[in-house]
């Protein structure tokens, strides 16, 4: 697949008992589109508190998959209505939890756009977070004089 040069913006909305907390990234990534699959990565940073680590998503028609690679390894699978579940890593154990996703909104395209995921995510049938997390992508533009503008 090629890949190409983008900005990718991610809000994470988590709520849980002391209401919603917000996290915010915006970063320079990779974007492909290939038959009926489209990918997207990053590499994270110190502000994430994952820095070494590298984002990849795969949206498909009918799922999508977040993975992550780097000191906490993980790999998450949203299919709307369906849950499924996945083995959590972190420099101090694993755990198996459950991601139950409510609802996916996409309009990525062959020049970027945007997705939403709705999830909770369950430990021993115990819900332990209510997520949402909104992507942006969107190509570098030209200027007047042939640089390259990114659109911030």
């Amino acid at each position: 697949m090629k890949m190409k040069d983008v900005i990718i913006s991610v809000t994470g909305i988590q709520h849980g008992k002391n209401g919603p907390d917000a996290l915010q990234l915006v970063t320079a990534g990779q974007y492909g589109v290939e038959h009926d699959q489209i990918c997207m990565t990053w590499d994270e940073s110190e502000l994430t508190g994952r820095a070494g680590a590298r984002t990849s998503i795969t949206v498909q028609p009918n799922s999508v998959v977040l993975s992550r690679e780097g000191e906490q390894n993980t790999s998450m699978e949203f299919e709307q209505g369906k849950k499924h579940y996945f083995l959590y890593e972190t420099p101090f154990g694993s755990a198996t939890m459950g991601l139950n996703t409510r609802r996916i909104r996409s309009s990525l395209g062959l020049h970027g756009g945007d997705m939403e995921i709705e999830y909770t995510v369950d430990v021993d049938q115990t819900i332990v977070g209510r997520n949402r997390f909104y992507i942006q992508v969107q190509e570098p533009k030209e200027s007047h004089t042939g640089d390259i503008r990114w659109p911030i």
